[in-house]
């Protein structure tokens, strides 16, 4: 029963076209100008199509994101090679966050009146927050 079993199996296996006589011969049909031609128009076709989605959804997304106005960067501080300080402006309020890779950690909440503006009103302001004035001059230079 068994050796029936692998038998049908071998059967299935094979190709049908094991089992004829005389195989048919394929030729090749040359390549002409005209294939390659085909070729290339539909591959830019289809790369610029490609390009074109990805440049819509780019849009897409960096718009929704810039319409609300919650969220806004307002600068950044390289401190090496893989940290830095980064100013985020959510709503009224300023975030100083400092980045690392695998961690952001929240190092001072600036509410109300922020003074860390980039105009020269704002650095006028800051004179009596001590480390906002810091933080503004280390970013100025």
């Amino acid at each position: 029963m068994k050796q029936k079993i692998r038998l049908y199996g071998l059967l299935l296996l094979t190709p049908v076209t094991a089992f004829c006589a005389t195989p048919n011969p394929v030729t090749a049909r040359p390549i002409s100008t005209g294939n390659i031609l085909n070729w290339s128009v539909g591959l830019v076709i289809v790369l610029s199509i490609f390009f074109l989605l990805i440049w819509l959804l780019k849009k897409i997304n960096t718009g929704s994101m810039t319409s609300s106005g919650q969220l806004q960067v307002i600068g950044g501080l390289s401190l090496g090679m893989r940290e830095k300080i980064v100013v985020l402006k959510a709503g009224r309020k300023q975030l100083i966050l400092g980045v690392s890779p695998g961690k952001i950690e929240t190092l001072h909440v600036l509410e109300g009146d922020d003074c860390l503006n980039n105009d020269l009103e704002g650095s006028a302001r800051c004179e009596d927050n001590g480390f906002a004035k810091k933080l503004f001059q280390v970013m100025q230079s």
